[in-house]
């Protein structure tokens, strides 16, 4: 197995027991980078001599008695989380590039805590998109199948992470854009409980979390990045939850159909129906209930959040106006035809989608459902339904949770006949982070994917490009 391979957690122990050093990890990982990158397309301002002199900085804290709690470990944070001295595109040529003057506040605590980061992701035009499409960036590409989508917004975060560019990688979420792309990628991917990691940027539903390929490095990512920022009103100490599960009498609530979007696939279906199926065994207490949300409360955050963005767009100058993807453009020209009425009963709908997330918890501890009702599309599609009108009918099991601002994690549940990862998704009630991920980091013990599993080379979890 090459170094770029090993979790964080395992990378920790030999640089503390002195049998690997971080400067021979950031060599393997750069080197799995340059041997994947040009058909990715994941990374966005690789910074590879910086990321050398930092591993040769922590190699010395090592060797002193003061490294940090993710020490020398290889991380990438999504591009719209800013880092000092680099531009903030937000995936779109329509941005001014204006070097950042700070480190947001995860960005600063992964390097308080000596994370090498080494590079920036990718993210799709505003971050609005569930795929790779966007006017600044290259497309970026599903490690399993290079025709396929990596997912969005956190689109290079997944590709990363699937390709074995390091073990931690950090994404944003405000609809889905962890999740998603981690269960079409076969990770796992976190969508904490809002505020436990300060965003900088605060708004509705927004939330930062890492993309890993364990649930143990995801845990280990989270509370070194937790914790309130002042630059985050919304920003809240530390949670007390601990990394462990119950299984035997927990009450899970199977959520197989959202009641709104895309039908969901069978295979999608069979998968998540398994995960519930071992969690029964285990002697889970598990129960179907029916749709959560509904047409009213998808169509209603389409509305406000179609204003929102036709009023960001509208303020640019013509010529950078002119630059944001056409389907965007095509999805907010429809804007102007929204009443004020239309608009505020919008944004009613987040907190209607709220109370109905929060009902559901005073019942069950647990809700499993799909990440996605699909697996992976063709990357070059901007939406899964190819329709700039009907942009949100993938995210009907992923928003509810940005918008009730509950913990929902994903974990590898099985794969298509075509060899594509397929996710299920693990929402608990709030601050329960930890044990969502310790819920995940179960399953993936007991959960017998080995006999569908399509890649051929143990060194690699995914197919990657190099092997094609």
């Amino acid at each position: 197995m090459s170094l770029a391979d090993l979790t964080a957690t395992e990378l920790l122990a030999k640089y503390r027991d002195g049998s690997v050093s971080p400067v021979e990890v950031i060599a393997d990982v750069l080197d799995r980078v340059a041997a994947l990158e040009p058909q990715l397309c994941a990374l966005y301002a690789l910074d590879a001599d910086g990321a050398r002199a930092a591993a040769h900085e922590s190699e010395q804290r090592w060797r002193n008695g003061t490294a940090g709690a993710l020490d020398g470990v290889p991380v990438t944070v999504k591009e719209n989380i800013a880092t000092r001295g680099t531009p903030v595109p937000q995936g779109t040529a329509a941005t001014a590039l204006v070097p950042a003057t700070e480190d947001a506040p995860a960005a600063a605590r992964l390097r308080a805590a000596g994370a090498v980061i080494f590079s920036k992701t990718t993210m799709p035009e505003y971050g609005m998109l569930s795929s790779g499409v966007s006017t600044f960036h290259r497309l970026t590409r599903n490690p399993w199948d290079l025709s396929k989508t990596a997912g969005g917004s956190s689109a290079g975060a997944a590709a990363a992470a699937a390709a074995g560019y390091g073990p931690i990688h950090v994404g944003t979420d405000i609809g889905g854009s962890i999740r998603l792309p981690a269960g079409w990628c076969g990770l796992v991917g976190l969508k904490p409980t809002h505020g436990r990691i300060a965003v900088g940027n605060p708004y509705a539903g927004r939330a930062i979390g890492p993309l890993t390929r364990t649930a143990g490095d995801a845990a280990l990512a989270l509370t070194v990045m937790q914790g309130y920022d002042p630059r985050d009103h919304t920003s809240i100490p530390p949670a007390s939850d601990v990394f462990d599960v119950q299984v035997r009498g927990l009450r899970v609530a199977l959520l197989l159909d959202a009641g709104v979007g895309l039908p969901v696939d069978p295979e999608v279906t069979a998968a998540v129906s398994s995960t519930a199926a071992r969690l029964e065994q285990d002697g889970a207490i598990v129960e179907p209930i029916g749709p959560i949300i509904t047409r009213e409360m998808l169509d209603g955050l389409d509305r406000f959040w179609r204003i929102r963005s036709a009023t960001d767009i509208a303020a640019l100058p013509e010529e950078r106006r002119a630059k944001v993807l056409p389907q965007i453009r095509q999805w907010v020209s429809t804007a102007t035809d929204l009443t004020a009425s239309d608009v505020f009963h919008g944004y009613t709908q987040m907190g209607a989608m709220a109370a109905a997330v929060t009902q559901v918890f005073t019942r069950y501890d647990v809700i499993l459902s799909p990440v996605a009702p699909i697996t992976a599309f063709p990357a070059e599609l901007a939406y899964p339904t190819d329709d700039p009108s009907r942009p949100f009918e993938h995210i009907a099991f992923t928003v509810p949770y940005n918008m009730s601002h509950h913990p929902a994690t994903t974990v590898h549940a099985g794969f298509s006949t075509a060899g594509l990862p397929i996710g299920a998704q693990l929402a608990t009630p709030h601050h329960q982070d930890l044990q969502a991920l310790a819920l995940a980091a179960y399953l993936a013990t007991r959960l017998d994917l080995s006999g569908n599993n399509p890649s051929p080379d143990a060194e690699y979890v995914p197919e990657t490009a190099e092997e094609r």
